[in-house]
């Protein structure tokens, strides 16, 4: 860095930029997605609020799956809902990514993007526990890791030196609303620019990760993409959690200079986007006309290839109780239309044709 002054972030010249036709083509597939997804929220809202419901906690469970906490499935379903205390520090940070959701999803069209507002939901996501650093920015210098399943870690990035950090986060966020306010930016371009400068600058000791899921969520509902309430985005980033890696990875080299090339990232949050809008749409489509539990189902088992589990199907069935879809399994058990194999929580099943 000596002495070159900081980067800058300058919004406006993005615009400029040539954008290939994958890109543009992913930009146009989400408007035309959150089009339909409109028709479809005044259809149906008692079943929509159950979408929402499982997607809360999915992507409670998941947002801190990638950082490794963890409690079990039931215990996460009762801190969401509400109807538990944290016991541990896991569920402490668990129970404060929920309070920040919660706020998100009640409250997005009145937070601004400023780093006050950052600071105070950083502090919200440790407000059950005693962490002094809760609502500052770093102390020390950090490193970005990724950890392979082998078990060895390698440093994929150097952000922001401390020092640096509130200034760099009051640049960013004036730099994105600039775009914003005066519609000279796409914000399905400008959103996820602004979540990769975010980690570029990694402006906390701890909570980046989760930080930047928060603050994608925010964005993408104030620029009115609303998918992440219905479909957890989280959960989808979990599940490619190598390709988040990898893309952020290949669009921090030559951040510094501003030489980066965000476009691999910018894919991989676009791309994530649109699939959990398609997710939508499938899981819609079950709940869209009223049928007997043995038939939505049925029809559920038929999205699946392979094996598949009991959760898998209450994704796809959020209208139907557990009960309901476990009298299903068996019913399509015991006609032989699904096969079962394992026993206790590893049962798994799969079509016999």
């Amino acid at each position: 860095m000596g002495g070159k002054g900081m980067r800058a972030f300058n919004y406006s010249k993005i615009r400029d930029n040539k954008w290939d036709s994958e890109l543009l083509g992913l930009i146009a597939a989400i408007y035309k997605e959150m089009g339909k997804q409109e028709l479809y929220l005044k259809q149906r809202p008692e079943e929509l609020e159950k979408m929402v419901e499982i997607a809360k906690i999915q992507s409670t469970e998941a947002s801190n799956a990638i950082e490794g906490i963890v409690t079990t499935n039931t215990r996460i379903r009762k801190l969401v809902e509400e109807k538990t205390t944290p016991r541990n520090r896991d569920e402490q940070e668990i129970a404060g990514y929920r309070d920040v959701l919660e706020i998100i999803h009640e409250n997005f069209d009145a937070i601004p993007i400023t780093r006050n507002y950052i600071l105070q939901l950083h502090k919200i996501l440790y407000s059950h526990m005693n962490n002094p650093a809760a609502g500052k920015t770093k102390t020390v210098q950090n490193y970005i890791s990724a950890t392979y399943p082998d078990g060895h870690t390698e440093t994929l990035f150097t952000p922001l030196a401390p020092y640096e950090t509130p200034e760099a986060l009051d640049r960013l966020c004036e730099a994105y609303n600039r775009v914003i306010g005066n519609f000279e930016l796409e914000p399905l371009l400008a959103v996820p620019i602004f979540i990769h400068d975010f980690l570029c600058i990694h402006p906390f000791n701890d909570g980046n990760g989760r930080m930047s899921r928060l603050l994608t969520t925010l964005l993408l509902y104030q620029n009115g993409f609303y998918v992440g309430k219905y479909v957890s985005l989280e959960a989808k980033i979990a599940k490619n959690k190598d390709l988040y890696y990898e893309a952020l990875a290949v669009s921090q080299d030559g951040w510094y200079e501003g030489k980066e090339d965000p476009v691999p990232f910018i894919k991989y949050l676009l791309g994530t986007i649109f699939a959990a809008y398609k997710d939508f749409e499938d899981r819609f489509a079950l709940v869209e006309t009223k049928r007997p539990a043995l038939d939505t189902v049925r029809l559920a088992a038929q999205n699946k290839i392979g094996r598949f589990t009991k959760q898998d199907i209450r994704e796809l069935c959020p209208s139907l109780s557990v009960s309901s879809i476990e009298g299903a399994l068996r019913k399509l058990v015991a006609s032989g239309e699904l096969k079962r194999e394992g026993r206790g929580k590893s049962i798994r099943y799969y079509r016999s044709k």
